[in-house]
């Protein structure tokens, strides 16, 4: 008699995307071309995290079809946001800019000690 497997649900693509820095005078439409790009790789939640580029990513990413947009100022506060909505079978992309220290919402939604506190 064969085993059975357990269906995985299909689950979501969760992004979590911050600022990408030192883009000069082309960094609000690169980050408006993350958010129209996100929507045709068929994200269903995309948070953006940091200041005025971050609220470019969002706007776009909600413009372009991105059915759940949230935008944040924190990492702590992306962490508390993804963990609230993650459902088994989600999956979760974070990406920035080193300077964003998205790492550390990698960290916390894994159970990790989250490191590069600013003191």
């Amino acid at each position: 008699m064969a085993e059975q497997q357990q269906e995985q649900p299909e689950g979501r693509l969760i992004v979590v995307l911050g600022e990408m820095l030192e883009l000069g005078d082309q960094e609000a439409q690169a980050h408006r071309d993350v958010g129209k790009m996100a929507a045709e790789a068929g994200v269903d939640i995309l948070v953006a995290v940091g200041g005025a580029m971050a609220k470019q990513l969002a706007l776009a990413a909600a413009d372009a079809g991105v059915p759940e947009v949230a935008i944040v100022a924190d990492n702590a506060t992306a962490t508390t946001l993804v963990e609230s909505r993650l459902k088994p079978g989600d999956k979760v992309l974070v990406k920035a800019s080193r300077g964003g220290m998205l790492w550390q919402v990698a960290q916390g939604l894994a159970g990790q000690e989250v490191t590069g506190l600013l003191h």
